[in-house]
């Protein structure tokens, strides 16, 4: 079905396809929790993620994926994005995990036909207050958004809430990076960007699909793209977390298809 604006809406039974979906991902990141520490390979996180992906019979969505306006398709199953990256860092066996560095894990996971889409940033060892600050608000961030999201509600409801708690915080938004919807393709409309004005932009109807993703910087919102072609990175090299959910649109709530749960179970017992 589409919407009034054209967008994707989803029968129940696509729905649960899409939650199944999101069920594997959270369970991946709950995996990789243990092998979040200095001398890690990023190279090596990615290839465990993979594995797991695959055992469950789903498959990685990042990878071989062709983004618009690219000219390559993403060879990783994971995007892996250590301090001052901000996303679509690339795992490398260069690439190794060191004690006080934050590090941001996206992943996509397809199954059936359908798209979820999470990230998580973790600590590696012990962390600065500041390092530890700006995971919490990036997280609380992405709740504030959460919360706005209903049928009838606005897009530009979902960016005030995220941007005006962060601001609130002197930390900045990278502006250009958005959300997105999510089901039928990885990368679908609408956009969600993470500032707006309250009762503006276009209007959410029940059953659409969004990832909802703050990028927080610690420094200004200017990023630029690394050497690699792939990586976006603060332009100041400030710290940067993202935090992200796959929801759906109720007539009274957001319905979350990802879940933060068993990372923070994990995270727990490390």
């Amino acid at each position: 079905m589409r919407g009034t604006e054209g967008w994707p809406i989803y029968e129940e039974a696509e729905i649960r396809w899409i939650a199944q979906a999101g069920d594997i991902l959270s369970r991946m990141f709950a995996a990789l929790v243990p092998y979040i520490r200095p001398g890690m390979s990023t190279l090596e996180l990615d290839q465990r993620a993979e594995e797991f992906i695959r055992r469950e019979g789903a498959a990685p969505a990042f990878k071989g994926y062709k983004p618009p306006f690219e000219d390559k398709a993403y060879p990783y199953t994971l995007c892996v994005s250590i301090n001052h990256e901000v996303v679509h860092g690339l795992p490398s066996e260069r690439k190794v995990l060191a004690e006080g560095q934050i590090v941001s894990i996206d992943c996509g996971v397809y199954l059936e036909g359908f798209y979820a889409d999470m990230a998580y940033t973790f600590g590696v060892g012990k962390l600065s207050p500041l390092s530890e600050k700006l995971l919490w608000v990036t997280k609380e961030a992405l709740w504030r958004g959460i919360a706005q999201v209903r049928s009838g509600a606005h897009v530009g409801d979902i960016g005030y809430a995220i941007s005006n708690f962060v601001k609130s915080y002197t930390f900045a938004l990278a502006e250009n990076l958005t959300g997105h919807g999510v089901g039928r393709a990885m990368h679908m409309p609408p956009d969600i960007p993470n500032v707006g004005k309250p009762r503006k932009g276009p209007r959410l109807v029940e059953g659409l699909v969004i990832a909802i993703e703050p990028m927080v910087h610690v420094g200004k919102k200017y990023v630029t793209r690394g050497a690699d072609g792939w990586t976006i990175e603060t332009a100041d090299r400030s710290l940067a977390a993202h935090f992200e959910h796959t929801v759906v649109v109720r007539s009274d709530r957001a319905q979350v298809l990802t879940s933060f749960e068993p990372v923070e179970k994990a995270l727990a017992y490390v």
